[in-house]
């Protein structure tokens, strides 16, 4: 097991159209100066933060791997900028491409290459960023991410439809009136959530923080997706498949979800097809947090692909 060393910092952000100076917050597990290639985690959301995906520390204690975790923009310790909720032309991929790329420099990893594991949201940005070929970039593992937009819904209406009577009629109601705020409608999406985002209850500290982040500061996550995990009404997603530009990606690739997962087959596997290098696990006992409920697989999985599948 290797010894655990951990650094924080901050690094400069010039956030296009901001209007004031941002940073982005970054945690290191493990030392940059070793032999050993890093591993950059992009949280999802947009706006959950880090702490969620801290099983990912096992990488560095089992498989000697270093783990970059940073806030994105506009959450938890990363600047905030409520300011521009709403605002489409701020709030885009290419805003979070231009931080992580910001953040590579900043930790000089070009030359050295690193590893990128994106959930959920991070796994769209990952997709994203390794559709540019980005230098340096070495492997990118994809967990729970859709392909497509427009599949995921279509995924989404078929959980629905599988959740008591009661609770539909109160999300459907909820929906029509468009009450997304009231205790009424999250009691009902929090049944949604126990089911097909994470099934271990109660649900770990680290992933209640997720949620609360969003909750402290919802403006990325309204303004890019919508008012809920089935309701995606956000410019920056609506319409969004990724899995078109997937034949761009030069990384070997891994691709992670679970059976219980939001992110079903149907919009998940596009990503198969497409990615020239790939293999695909379904971790059948796991929802959207498969990192947690089959963390010890889940790691294995990681750890075996980043160390040896060429």
């Amino acid at each position: 097991m290797a010894a655990q060393s951990i650094s924080e910092g901050e690094v400069a952000f010039d956030a296009p159209g901001a209007g004031k100076p941002c940073k982005t917050w970054y945690k290191i597990i493990g030392s940059l100066d070793s032999e050993a290639i890093p591993l950059i985690a992009l949280h999802g959301g947009p706006g959950g933060g880090h702490e969620y995906l801290t099983p990912l520390v096992d990488l560095y204690e089992k498989h000697g791997i270093p783990i970059i975790f940073y806030d994105q923009i506009g959450c938890a310790r990363s600047t905030h900028l409520q300011e521009k909720k709403g605002d489409d032309s701020f709030w885009t991929f290419d805003l979070f491409v231009k931080e992580l790329d910001n953040l590579v420099d900043h930790l000089k990893l070009r030359e050295k290459g690193f590893y990128v594991l994106g959930q959920s949201w991070g796994g769209m940005l990952g997709s994203t960023y390794a559709f540019r070929q980005p230098r340096g970039l070495k492997k990118l593992i994809l967990v729970s991410s859709p392909a497509s937009i427009p599949l995921y819904m279509e995924n989404c209406k078929i959980l629905l439809a599988g959740l008591p009577r009661d609770i539909r009629d109160t999300l459907e109601e909820c929906d029509r009136l468009g009450d997304h705020e009231s205790e009424r409608f999250q009691e009902a999406a929090f049944v949604f959530n126990k089911k097909h985002v994470c099934r271990i209850d109660p649900m770990p500290e680290p992933v209640v923080a997720a949620f609360q982040h969003l909750k402290e500061d919802p403006t990325s996550y309204v303004t890019m997706q919508g008012p809920s995990e089935f309701i995606i009404e956000g410019t920056a997603f609506k319409g969004w498949e990724g899995f078109k530009q997937g034949h761009k990606i030069q990384a070997p690739t891994l691709l992670i979800n679970g059976g219980h997962d939001e992110v079903g087959d149907v919009c998940f596997e596009p990503w198969f097809w497409t990615i020239p290098n790939v293999r695909w696990v379904t971790l059948q006992g796991a929802s959207h947090m498969s990192h947690w409920e089959e963390r010890d697989r889940f790691i294995q999985l990681c750890g075996t692909f980043l160390k040896g599948f060429k």
